[in-house]
């Protein structure tokens, strides 16, 4: 039988599996565990079904709310065993559909992450760009058709951060990174 991540990791990292089951109860206290059994349909494939707090009827996937769902996932992608996790983790806008407090969490995950494995994410939310510090943010420009990365620097801001946070420099247009044609 084929078996999907949170089975594989309920079966041989309990350990991993179970700090992923009470993170995402940080954002989802009603969340209770991942129900694991085979698709009706098709016996070898294990379909995404949770039960809540207290109960023991399972409940599909799209039940869930896209911020919940995309909170599991990334959940499960920080917290997997890195042995599991590949080199480079990169996440495109991790923030979308999330409660500010569920962005805090993540930040939180993606800086632990990040001590192991390289980890890139794009985003353009001020609330998660106030979550890290000025020397873990690279700001990327295009001039003239190219790319430019930069990466800040907390001492050339020093001023602007005393009474700014990132989030709020980056609204202003300070950091760079803006639309241009």
């Amino acid at each position: 039988m084929q078996c999907n991540v949170s089975c594989l990791l309920s079966e041989n990292y309990s350990e991993s599996y179970r700090r992923i089951v009470k993170t995402i109860r940080l954002v989802a206290p009603f969340f209770g565990d991942f129900y694991l059994r085979p698709s009706p349909q098709n016996n070898e494939v294990i379909e995404l079904e949770w039960v809540e707090q207290g109960q023991d009827i399972p409940f599909k996937a799209h039940l869930l709310s896209d911020g919940t769902l995309r909170f599991i996932c990334l959940v499960t992608v920080f917290l997997q065993p890195t042995s599991l996790q590949p080199e480079t983790i990169l996440v495109d806008e991790p923030e979308l559909g999330l409660h500010p407090y569920a962005i805090t969490v993540l930040a939180s995950l993606m800086r632990s992450a990040a001590r192991e494995k390289q980890v890139i994410v794009s985003t353009q939310s001020v609330e998660l760009l106030n979550e890290f510090r000025a020397e873990d943010v690279i700001v990327v420009d295009r001039d003239h058709g190219k790319s430019l990365l930069r990466r800040l620097n907390e001492d050339d801001l020093h001023e602007w951060l005393e009474d700014y946070s990132l989030g709020e420099l980056w609204k202003k247009n300070i950091l760079g990174g803006r639309p241009s044609r």
